[in-house]
């Protein structure tokens, strides 16, 4: 008898993208790349001009969209990728948020 492939284990990234990252796109692109790989989580923009966003899904998955964040889409320019792993909370979907 086989033993089952165990399941994944869940990661969250906690991250903060500076540069030229508000008004080309990043966050949507961010939903459109995260959702494709079938992360869950959120991005939204700080009033500082950066871009926060969570990812929660398998390390490989996740460092693969870090890994985007470095780039984004074409018009950005990216400066610098914070990243913070953090305890993940069990997230559903992702989603646009706006500043609270």
């Amino acid at each position: 008898m086989q033993n089952p492939t165990p399941l994944p284990k869940i990661i969250r990234a906690h991250v903060f993208i500076s540069g030229r990252v508000q008004g080309v796109g990043y966050r949507y692109a961010t939903v459109d790349t995260a959702s494709q790989l079938g992360l869950t989580g959120w991005v939204r923009n700080l009033t500082d001009n950066r871009v926060e966003a969570v990812f929660e899904g398998s390390r490989e998955v996740v460092e693969e969209m870090i890994r985007w964040c470095h780039s984004g889409p074409p018009a950005a320019v990216v400066k610098d990728v914070v990243i913070e792993y953090e305890k993940p909370e069990g997230l559903q979907g992702f989603e646009v948020k706006r500043i609270e």
